[in-house]
């Protein structure tokens, strides 16, 4: 009994020392994100996006929307994009063999005729069934092909559109009417730029009027608040703290542009993975590298895209599981980058850090709270041991929260309502007893999803937009 007591005291001290070096390192990535926002926010002071129009510096972009049973939130997204201030843009939607109504759907609101423009099979796709034009959005371009996934739907969009800059939005997802000025300005300042992301939020309980959010508000589900504190963390600090030292890893696919030229060039997104959008970003850093090429991905926090999350934890497992599942097959598609000092921090840091803590934690994690919980039995009571765990992995958890929070205050204010603001400190603490446990579990279970090969996409529970 002693042999196995000393046992589970030497994992318990490597569990602290990994939580501690963890949250450490989000620590660090929250003070680069810290001054990167505050540089953002001095910058776009400058900038006139009241006036698009008087600027001839800013590039067309084609917006991408995949759509694959999409029939109760595509309208919506569409008169969102349609409404975006921005000199020149197309949208491309593209119904990926829809088994409900959503090309029904959108024959019927944007009076689709055949179009005359041809496809260009730049990248191999499933076959595309017809391809329509708006008799009412001259701007408005419409594919429908056979079903072949959300990457193959994506490619099927970048081979239609036509300009330098493509755009990619989720069907279930808004864009504030300026946010694609702001995504594209750098762009257009800096010719090195070859893609950048936005910030993703929650839009559930949202007043949403013309495809706009008119009004934030904090969802009274208590699954939707988890999630808007794990989406304000993920972008105020992780993106952009990541972003900051040039090793950005992901651009959310809801919301994300990149150069065409470059995307044709590593033939587009891969339809290997469900994580096509962080293998995407993997691989065009790939190609830049071996072509000993200068240029920057970036990540902005203001440009925002408002998106359903899950309101059932059913759906929320599934989605979680279905992200550790393409995790590991993105980073194992791109593993020559593991240590490979070529890459930079790239390859010695950033893709480290992502196998071992956002791939493998769920082990850790797991062995560490059952050794924490074990040690508190044999012992039959709390050690220092147990002090340390709990201050490393739940008060530094904690933290973070907190100051994921303090930079929305001190900059967004999508939060107006104090009792929202203090309704998420209080979140900030709860979610550590239960949720983020849960939420390790569903991550374990993706990463047995990964190991045994499982294909299935899961499904997503769609509602109108208010």
């Amino acid at each position: 009994m002693d042999n196995f007591y000393y046992f589970l005291l030497i994992f318990d001290y490597f569990a602290v020392f990994y939580f501690f070096l963890v949250n450490g390192t989000y620590i660090f990535l929250n003070f680069k994100a810290f001054f990167s926002i505050k540089n953002y926010w001095s910058s776009i002071e400058i900038l006139d996006f009241e006036n698009p129009f008087q600027s001839e510096f800013y590039k067309p972009v084609s917006i991408i929307i995949p759509a694959y049973n999409e029939e109760l939130t595509i309208v919506d997204n569409i008169i969102s994009i349609l409404a975006l201030k921005y000199p020149e843009f197309e949208v491309v939607v593209v119904n990926d063999g829809s088994k409900d109504g959503t090309i029904a759907e959108l024959k019927d609101k944007f009076n689709l005729v055949e179009s005359s423009r041809n496809y260009r099979k730049d990248i191999n796709t499933q076959p595309v069934k017809m391809v329509y034009d708006s008799l009412d959005y001259p701007s408005l371009v419409v594919v429908d092909k056979e079903n072949g996934g959300k990457a193959d739907a994506l490619n099927a969009g970048i081979n239609v559109a036509q300009f330098p800059l493509v755009c990619n939005v989720d069907a279930d997802s808004l864009i504030d009417d300026q946010a694609l000025l702001k995504i594209v300005e750098p762009f257009s300042r800096d010719w090195r730029v070859i893609a950048a992301g936005g910030t993703i939020r929650v839009a559930n309980d949202c007043d949403i009027r013309g495809g706009q959010v008119k009004k934030v508000n904090l969802s009274k589900k208590p699954i939707v608040r988890f999630q808007v504190l794990e989406y304000l963390r993920a972008f105020l600090f992780g993106r952009v703290g990541w972003a900051a030292v040039e090793s950005l890893l992901i651009i959310s696919g809801a919301f994300g542009v990149f150069k065409r030229k470059h995307l044709l060039k590593v033939n587009g997104y891969s339809t290997k993975t469900v994580g096509e959008d962080m293998e995407l970003v993997l691989k065009l850093n790939k190609h830049m590298r071996k072509s000993d090429r200068d240029y920057k991905v970036l990540f902005y926090p203001d440009p925002v895209c408002w998106t359903q999350v899950p309101e059932d934890y059913g759906t929320l497992s599934s989605q979680r599981r279905r992200w550790q599942r393409g995790l590991g097959q993105s980073l194992m598609m791109n593993k020559e980058l593991f240590f490979n000092k070529d890459y930079g921090l790239l390859g010695m840091f950033s893709y480290p850090f992502y196998f071992f803590v956002e791939l493998l934690g769920p082990i850790i994690e797991t062995l560490g709270y059952l050794s924490i919980f074990l040690t508190v039995i044999i012992r039959g009571g709390v050690n220092e041991v147990v002090i340390l765990f709990f201050i490393t992995a739940i008060l530094m958890g904690v933290l973070l929260s907190i100051i994921s929070l303090f930079f929305e205050e001190m900059t967004f204010h999508k939060y107006s309502k104090l009792s929202d603001k203090l309704t998420l400190v209080f979140y900030a603490f709860l979610e550590n007893f239960g949720y983020r446990q849960l939420h390790t579990i569903w991550r374990l279970r993706g990463l047995f999803d990964y190991f045994s090969k499982k294909e299935s996409w899961g499904s997503q529970k769609r509602k109108r937009f208010d």
